[in-house]
Order: C-alpha cells, then structure tokens, then sequence
C-alpha cells in the first residue's frame, strides 16, 4: 500500500499545503485483472488542484470522509463539477462514505437542492461498520470531536494504516493504531497552550498514543500555519522513540512490499 500526502495543513490551506488529503494506492484483481485502486481518505480546501499533480482525479475508487469540517471535505464541490460535466462525459458515479448527513451538506455546500444534489455523481454512504473498496478493509471508528468524526483504519497487502482524523484524546485512539505500520495523526495543538477540550490532538498526545499502540511509524499531520511543526515534532519524539515524520505535501510512504 502506498500513501501519498496530497494536503496536510490543518484547519485551512497554508503557503505550501492544501487542507487535509490523502491518497492510498494498492494492487488488486477483483476477477477482471489487476489494476492499481484509490481511495482518497478526505479531501479538504484546495486538494484536489493538487491531486492532479499525483493521480487522474478520474481514476479514483472511493473517497472516505472522516467529518464535514470544511477543511477535510469541501473539495468534493469541485470534484462534483469534474465528474458531472468533463469534456468526455459525465463519469461512472463512485462511492463516498462519510458521517450521516453527507449527501444534504455537500448539496448545501454547492447550492443544490437535495435531490438529487450530487447522488448522480457520488453513491453516498454513512459510516455504519467496516467496508472494503477493491484491496482496502476500512475500519471507522467514532472518536471525539465537536461534530460527527472518525478515526479510520485501513489495511490492505497485509499492512494497516491508522487516521486519527480531527479528535481530541480519547480511549480508542489506542484500538485505532494498535500495531499499525503508519500512525497518521493530527497535532494541531501545542501542549503548552491552554486548549479547548475535545477538539485535537497535541504532538504529545500523538507520541503516547504511538508508544501504547506499538505503532510502528508515527507521522503528524494537520498542524495549522500559525504553528511551528519542529514544535509538535519535539513533543512527539519526547514520547516516542521510533520513526517520526511532519507529513509535508507531495510525501509518499510505501507500507510493506
């Protein structure tokens, strides 16, 4: 499996990232031959511009959304209009999972009445249990943040990839990233900020929840512009002791293989 970091700056687009997406890519004959599956796990303002720098945005299997937070969503505007109205045709519609709601927020969005909205581009789904795209097992998991959101875990060739989405500390983040081979995480916080419950994560909390899960790479993302990432970097390694990297755009990460 690999990941690319299309965006990773948190909270809004920053000088040298998009909001938040990721691209997964892996191998896969689902009994018609193999080809290579993705999946974009969000897909936040200013994304998909910089998608197309890494894969066809045509080319995609699923998008899996962890909330409805602009900054981890909105570009599925722009991505309606690609697939509705490209110079070779309307495009197959293809799945989207996301909190309940999706479909209605993403119409208001664009200004586009409920039905039928973009349910003739997307076949929206609400997290409701695991699902499978082609090679990928997708694992939701609730975590706590002031709307609807989820952590996922991803796993597919034997590897497993943990999203912690937007959460603030919260016991599942351990389940979440026990044994992962990557451990994206967001470090929006600094701890020696006095900060709102529930909301994010520190680097801090990033590295603890590394070391109880056994993850085996830890990588932070999300940090907002106004922060310094060498900080949430310092927090983190004062934690953990394996690997650790500040995700930055255009990074890419082969698990396993």
């Amino acid at each position: 499996m690999r990941l690319t970091i299309v965006g990773c700056s948190g909270s809004f687009p920053g000088p040298d990232s998009p909001a938040s997406c990721y691209l997964l890519e892996a191998r896969h004959d689902d009994g018609t031959g193999e080809r290579t599956w993705r999946v974009l796990v969000d897909l936040g303002n200013g994304a998909l511009g910089a998608l197309q720098r890494y894969a066809d945005p045509l080319r995609i299997d699923a998008v899996l959304l962890s909330h409805l937070h602009a900054d981890h969503c909105l570009d599925l505007c722009g991505y309606y209009v690609m697939r509705r109205y490209h110079p070779d045709g309307a495009q197959p519609r293809i799945p989207v999972w996301g909190p309940a709601g999706t479909a209605d927020r993403m119409a208001r969005a664009y200004d586009l009445p409920p039905e039928p909205g973009m349910h003739e581009e997307f076949d929206f789904h609400d997290w409701d249990g695991p699902v499978d795209v082609g090679p990928f097992h997708v694992e939701p998991v609730a975590v706590d943040h002031p709307v609807a959101a989820y952590g996922l875990r991803v796993s597919a060739d034997g590897v497993v990839l943990a999203y912690t989405g937007d959460t603030g500390p919260c016991a599942v983040l351990d389940d979440l990233a026990r044994d992962a081979d990557l451990l994206l995480a967001e470090a929006s916080f600094l701890s020696s900020a006095a900060n709102p419950p529930a909301l994010h994560l520190t680097g801090a909390d990033c590295g603890q929840v590394a070391t109880r899960a056994g993850a085996r790479r830890l990588v932070l993302t999300h940090i907002p512009p106004w922060h310094e990432p060498e900080v949430a970097l310092t927090e983190a390694q004062g934690e953990y002791d394996g690997p650790i990297d500040l995700a930055r755009a255009g990074a890419t990460y082969e698990l396993g293989g």
